[in-house]
């Protein structure tokens, strides 16, 4: 009986028997662990064992791409640069030199224009010699440019517009010459026109004392005029004069010399080149004007008077004589010509006068 009242309850009013067994059930999950299912774990463990991998690939991948380029770095062949060098040949402007045998035209034109500004240059032939050199000295030291002797082109400028030289004593005299001493210049005039103009050497301004004879080498400043005139070579005791034409009583002469430098050399007279010795004794008679100019003014020349010497004899060259002395001043003209500069070039002593 006490089994079936037990067995009973079970169908007994609600709320008295259920809690009970729910409670032993709850006791029951608690104290048994739930079963995993098996193939979870499997998929599981497999997942994670591929993840591992795969970091470890990536790892692997990674390292062996840095190892790679590493390699490739330092196996990279080293990279070729070839250097190409130009070679630029530039034509040259400057044109070629004149052949000194063959005729050239620009000097040709010079020698012309030369020839008509009164400048003698020899023949017009295009060829450079002395006479169109001293030519050349002359005109460039009128027209103030550099004296090169040469036909450069401030000379070929000068030469299509030249400058007209002023007479250092205009009122002289129409038949004159007058010795430029700080340019080294003569100019002739000829009824009153200027009809030469000629490079010289002039005295040195030196000591000297040659052959017996001492003195200084100076061309003295004044007003003379031509006394005598001697035909081919003179020799003198300081050397030889070409066709000389005196204008003192002591020996200074106009006359031609082997050596006319662009500096004073002389021992006191005026040298001229030969080509134009050759015929100056013809341009100028006794008795006619000759200032020596140094940019003082100018007394007039004394009267002509006759020569004292002998035909044949030629006077010792004695150095700086007085002037012929007058009352007459001649004042030069204001102009507003340029004068060259005169640069003196110490020179070794020459026995030539």
């Amino acid at each position: 009986m006490a089994e079936d009242d037990t067995t009973g309850t079970g169908d007994g009013a609600p709320g008295t028997a259920a809690p009970a067994t729910a409670t032993a059930d709850a006791v029951t999950a608690r104290a048994v662990p739930r079963r995993r299912h098996p193939r979870l774990v499997a998929l599981v463990t497999v997942v994670a064992a591929m993840a591992a991998s795969g970091a470890a690939v990536a790892v692997a991948s990674t390292e062996a791409s840095t190892s790679t380029a590493a390699t490739t770095v330092s196996t990279a062949r080293p990279a070729t640069t070839t250097s190409t060098t130009l070679v630029t040949t530039t034509a040259s402007t400057e044109p070629p030199a004149p052949d000194p045998t063959q005729p050239d035209p620009a000097l040709s034109y010079a020698q012309q224009r030369l020839g008509e500004l009164r400048y003698d240059p020899g023949p017009v032939d295009g060829l450079m010699g002395n006479a169109t050199q001293t030519a050349l000295y002359a005109f460039q030291k009128v027209q103030g440019i550099a004296v090169t002797g040469q036909v450069d082109a401030a000379t070929q400028a000068a030469l299509a517009n030249p400058v007209t030289p002023v007479a250092l004593v205009p009122d002289g005299g129409a038949n004159r010459v007058e010795i430029d001493l700080p340019r080294q210049l003569l100019f002739l005039y000829d009824g009153g026109q200027l009809t030469l103009i000629s490079h010289v050497s002039t005295g040195s301004q030196r000591a000297f004392c040659e052959n017996g004879t001492c003195g200084d080498a100076v061309t003295p400043v004044g007003s003379y005029r031509f006394i005598y005139r001697k035909s081919g070579w003179a020799e003198g005791p300081l050397g030889s004069l070409y066709n000389p034409v005196f204008f003192t009583r002591t020996g200074i002469a106009i006359h031609g010399s082997l050596s006319v430098p662009l500096y004073p050399a002389s021992h006191g007279c005026v040298r001229i080149p030969m080509h134009i010795a050759e015929y100056f004794t013809t341009l100028v008679g006794l008795g006619e004007a000759v200032y020596v100019y140094d940019g003082s003014p100018l007394s007039a020349p004394g009267p002509a008077t006759s020569p004292t010497l002998p035909p044949d004899e030629v006077p010792a060259p004695e150095l700086a004589p007085e002037a012929e002395s007058t009352t007459t001043v001649i004042t030069p003209p204001d102009t507003t010509t340029t004068l060259a500069p005169t640069t003196v070039t110490t020179a070794p002593t020459t026995s030539s006068t």
